[in-house]
């Protein structure tokens, strides 16, 4: 694992497609500990063992699902957080926590159902270390071009919907942003002086012209 900051902690990048690569992160309390996204790296979850387990994991689309959802439950017994329109996607374990409304949840995390890349994706809004994180999982990531891309795939995303998405998630002012898959060097961007409303804006621009 790698140290993001003092709170939070990168898993062993995997590359499930050629030219894409994803992470997860956990984010560490003392109330109990976070995996946002999930891996499928077994010696990761020694790692995040040693870190304190998994207390919630929250999943940001369909794409995370995976076998290793039932390693992780069963080890740690951590409770799974999916949006419902993606939840009934879920066979390998059960799922504790299937929502589909904008509320605050555990550690003050903000779920934001978000739909257009799937009908079920998510985003996570929550301060850690003193700093506004957006975990964005597909929804919005930074592509290789070091320009925004909206997570439009024909034939699996909704073309107006995401565009509805995009418009919503402009009106955060978030400090960070964590993607779940990434095109650029890391799926961890800090913002600094940009302002996010012109990335997101970014995004919208490429996926009209797409």
């Amino acid at each position: 694992m790698k140290q993001i900051s003092a709170d939070l902690w990168q898993t062993e990048t995997e590359s499930p497609f050629e030219g894409l690569t994803v992470n997860a992160y956990l984010w560490t309390t003392p109330e109990g500990n976070v995996l946002f996204y999930n891996t499928n790296k077994p010696g990761e979850l020694d790692r995040i063992a040693e870190r304190g387990g998994v207390t919630h994991q929250y999943l940001s689309h369909r794409d995370e699902i995976a076998p290793s959802l039932s390693t992780i439950k069963e080890r740690f017994g951590s409770r799974l957080h999916i949006h419902r329109d993606d939840a009934e996607l879920v066979t390998q374990t059960s799922v504790d926590d299937a929502f589909d409304t904008r509320h605050t949840a555990f550690g003050g995390i903000e779920v934001i159902p978000t739909p257009g890349h799937t009908a079920g994706s998510a985003v996570y809004l929550v301060t850690i270390s003193g700093k506004q994180h957006l975990f964005t999982g597909d929804t919005l990531i930074l592509g290789g071009n070091g320009q925004w891309w909206a997570g439009y795939i024909e034939g699996h995303s909704n073309r107006e919907t995401l565009l509805a998405t995009l418009d919503f998630l402009a009106t955060l002012t978030p400090d960070v942003i964590v993607s779940s898959a990434f095109m650029s060097d890391s799926g961890v961007t800090e913002l600094g002086d940009r302002k996010w409303a012109d990335c997101v804006e970014e995004a919208r621009k490429g996926l009209l012209a797409a």
